[in-house]
């Protein structure tokens, strides 16, 4: 199996990371609705959690092993 070249990595953290931003933005929008929608803040927060977690994931790939 072949490792993803740093490219790649690259493209899709920047990617990740306008989501985790998008996300961001559309929880503080709903939070500030009279009315929020608990169970799709709920969603967006998972989501949004899951794609911190893709992306520690990824720049741990980046960072080179270090033996100190």
């Amino acid at each position: 199996m072949d490792a993803p070249n740093d490219l790649e990595l690259r493209s899709t953290l920047a990617r990740l990371r306008e989501d985790h931003r998008d996300l961001d933005a559309a929880i503080s929008a709903l939070e500030m609705a009279a009315i929020p929608n608990r169970i799709q803040l709920q969603r967006l927060k998972k989501r949004k959690l899951a794609i911190k977690d893709q992306l520690s994931r990824l720049e741990a790939l980046l960072v080179p092993d270090i033996i100190a």
